[in-house]
């Protein structure tokens, strides 16, 4: 996918913050989710230009999980920018694509102190495998167990 180039918001200082900014939104884009949402973690102490980026993702075309990684970047704001964060998210459940919604509304849910349900595990058996049972030992040079009878009847 290619990344048209992002205008300067004119809040930077210097060079080297333009180039962290647009190598954290490149990031963003990464199949990879954890890179991504590294990336957007790293983006929400960006204040009001890591606002700007992950708000671009997540209301614009761009993959599932570029927009959930964002959605995770504004509910990881934190100070002054976290009421500006929960607004665009609030935003994001009223939005018209599925995806937006669907995140924003998880993230909205975990920032009011909700816990997402875990899903449930299914291990994957293929049919006629049983479980692993237990192999005897070949050969009959086992001490006779103290339990059971004799095949005289005594003990």
């Amino acid at each position: 996918m290619k990344l048209e180039k992002r205008k300067p918001s004119g809040r930077e200082k210097d060079e080297a913050a333009i180039e962290l900014l647009n190598k954290l939104r490149e990031r963003l884009f990464s199949d990879n989710v954890s890179t991504a949402r590294l990336a957007a973690f790293n983006l929400s102490w960006m204040q009001e230009d890591g606002l700007d980026i992950l708000k671009e993702v997540l209301f614009g075309d761009f993959p599932r999980t570029a927009k959930k990684a964002a959605a995770y970047g504004l509910r990881s704001m934190k100070g002054r920018m976290r009421k500006m964060a929960s607004e665009v998210l609030a935003d994001g459940v009223k939005h018209s694509d599925r995806i937006t919604r669907d995140a924003c509304a998880k993230a909205v849910f975990i920032m009011n102190g909700g816990q997402p349900p875990k899903p449930a595990f299914r291990g994957k058996r293929k049919p006629g495998k049983g479980r692993i049972q237990e192999f005897r030992k070949k050969g009959g040079s086992r001490a006779p167990s103290p339990w059971k009878r004799s095949s005289s009847g005594r003990t």
